[in-house]
């Protein structure tokens, strides 16, 4: 069983001292679902409003430029992720890094490292962490098929991407150069691995007295163990869902998906939050890692937040408490005190 911890909280003084800069592509948006990006903008919006209600002192922005210059500000929050280009979710951080402010999440190279989906299969590899087998085939570089390992299904994706943008599956080496191709079209390197037919199993991590701490873990169970999740569905821009999510209760796979998450966070911290994915097959009961997604979706509902609930963290707890936990990673806290006394 996780053990339950309870909510960090930001003292008043805090919140009054120090100045928070909030960066996110639709921290504007007054609408419901976004033409492209669906829920990710009312994602956004919610985020602002609980930042709000927290109460700390709240600044705003929409794009990198607010970066560009030095804000007058003490923290940034950043949740412009999907930029638009390559590794877009590397260059907040770097600004940041760049001007000297302190930030949520881990450091560039880290979110580099999770955000390239190869990498990531090395690390867990090197870790001795069970994957799919796969390969890469970067952009520009010769496309070999003969590297894809054996299957009689696989799944190609963009190398580094979100929600599932991108990914097709693939029945023979016809599809698979076709749906490389396209992929390199729009540029982006494309990752090439074997399908397992199964669930997707999610395991939720924040900080808690400045260690990992991990939620209650999530199993994402299709409805049909041979299908492949969608950027639709993972957006909310189609009506009926082919999945549900629901906790974890199965004793061996738990502990399993815990141990490999924990050898995987050796890689990793310090990230404040994220989440760690593993497929699982649902005929062999084997657990294989998928994925890293060290700034995860924050909404409510999604996985962290959802598994957060479960031991009975309100939404705006959840983000206050990763929050606060990175503010003292930072050392803020204690800035905040001295700009009190002062």
């Amino acid at each position: 069983m996780t053990c339950i911890a309870a909510p960090r909280a930001l003292s008043a003084a805090t919140k009054r001292a120090l100045r928070i800069l909030f960066i996110a592509k639709h921290v504007h948006w007054e609408g419901g679902l976004h033409p492209s990006d669906g829920t990710h903008a009312t994602y956004h919006r919610e985020m602002r409003s609980v930042l709000e209600q927290i109460g700390v002192d709240l600044q705003l922005a929409d794009s990198y430029e607010a970066l560009f210059g030095v804000p007058d500000v003490d923290f940034v929050f950043p949740l412009l992720n999907r930029g638009g280009f390559l590794n877009s979710e590397m260059l907040l951080p770097l600004l940041c890094e760049r001007s000297g402010i302190p930030y949520l999440g881990a450091s560039p190279i880290l979110r580099g490292l999770s955000d390239d989906k190869h990498l990531s299969k090395r690390v867990a590899a090197a870790r001795g962490v069970a994957t799919a087998p796969w390969a890469i085939f970067r952009r520009g570089a010769p496309i070999d098929l003969s590297r894809c390992p054996a299957a009689r299904k696989w799944v190609v994706k963009p190398n580094a991407s979100s929600a599932s943008w991108g990914i097709s599956a693939a029945y023979d080496h016809a599809d698979i150069a076709a749906s490389v191709g396209r992929i390199h079209q729009e540029g982006h390197d494309a990752i090439v691995e074997t399908f397992i037919p199964g669930h997707d199993i999610e395991v939720c991590v924040v900080t808690v007295d400045g260690e990992p701490y991990i939620l209650p873990i999530q199993i994402v169970e299709q409805h049909d163990p041979q299908y492949l999740r969608t950027y639709l569905e993972k957006r909310n821009l189609v009506d009926d869902q082919a999945y549900a999510i629901r906790p974890l209760t199965d004793d061996r796979i738990r502990h399993e998906a815990e141990r490999q998450s924990i050898e995987m966070m050796k890689e990793f911290r310090p990230f404040d939050y994220g989440r760690f994915e593993f497929r699982l097959d649902h005929q062999t009961g084997a657990l294989s890692f998928m994925e890293v997604n060290l700034n995860c979706n924050l909404w409510s509902k999604k996985t962290i937040a959802i598994a957060a609930g479960q031991i009975g963290w309100s939404h705006a707890e959840l983000i206050e408490t990763i929050l606060a936990e990175s503010l003292s990673r930072h050392g803020l806290l204690n800035r905040a005190l001295d700009r009190v006394a002062a």
